[in-house]
């Protein structure tokens, strides 16, 4: 297991902030930046809450603290899947500041095989058109590490897990990115992370699970931070969720009651 470095998110809240360009594909103002402090330098990824674009299901404004939020249950994992991130003032007013991963362009967590089973070593999601009436199945790789992710989303109620929000290090450190809608107390799991659907968690997961529950309650360190990042109803509904993944000791499957699977999934 692993967690960030404390002092990259020193550096991200203290350090200035200079903006180098934009992140064109992003669905919200979302900047690329270098930040600089005491000799150190970074480069980093700045979304600023007043770039957002307003959601019929999620609060005007609150994106930023969520990304954050996220990142304060992934640190409190233990697991590290999220890079650091902080909440600051920066060029553009108050946003949302996170450390940018160089990630490998081969890291093979998705593929499209022919076929009705995926081979071993693979977990479905399910099948996906690719073109003149053809379909492929669209599978994830069978790792512990997007296993990990996948309780992390179950936790946090990501409703927006896409194949281009995971980032895979040289190292083979992975990491999750874009976490603005999660923490909604509906049930609104969208992932491709499903291939664990309905079976057991592992007992690191459990684990896990029950430490996040300590922390999670009133007084806890993890309840402290997340009180100033989401309402009250929002905290309450991450408790619930973590007393549900305890009690079924299982992953979760879809609901029936919301997209599955993102779109576009990639």
């Amino acid at each position: 297991m692993t967690t960030a470095d404390p002092a990259s998110a020193e550096l991200l809240a203290r350090g200035e902030l200079t903006v180098r360009g934009r992140i064109r594909d992003a669905s919200n103002a979302a900047l690329y930046c270098t930040v600089a402090h005491e000799g150190r330098e970074a480069t980093c990824v700045y979304k600023p809450v007043a770039g957002e674009r307003p959601l019929w299901d999620f609060p005007d404004g609150t994106l930023a603290q969520r990304e954050v939020a996220a990142y304060a249950v992934s640190e409190a994992t233990g697991w590290g899947l999220v890079p650091p991130t902080v909440l600051r003032d920066g060029p553009y007013g108050e946003g949302m500041c996170q450390l940018w991963i160089e990630a490998s362009p081969e890291d093979g967590l998705l593929a499209l095989v022919d076929g009705e089973e995926p081979e071993p070593g693979w977990k479905a999601i399910g099948f996906a058109e690719v073109g003149e009436g053809q379909t492929a199945l669209l599978v994830h790789a069978d790792d512990e590490r997007l296993r990990r992710l996948a309780v992390l989303d179950a936790v946090i109620n990501n409703a927006d897990r896409k194949g281009g929000h995971l980032l895979t290090t040289v190292a083979g450190q992975l990491y999750g990115i874009d976490h603005g809608v999660t923490f909604n107390v509906d049930n609104k799991l969208r992932t491709l992370l499903w291939g664990w659907a309905g079976e057991p968690l592992t007992g690191e997961a459990v684990e896990v699970l029950k430490g996040l529950k300590g922390t999670l309650e009133p007084g806890g360190e993890l309840a402290a931070t997340l009180t100033a990042l989401v309402t009250s109803a929002e905290l309450d509904a991450t408790r619930a969720r973590v007393d549900a993944l305890l009690d079924s000791g299982r992953h979760p499957e879809p609901s029936g009651e919301w997209p599955a699977i993102p779109w576009p999934p990639v």
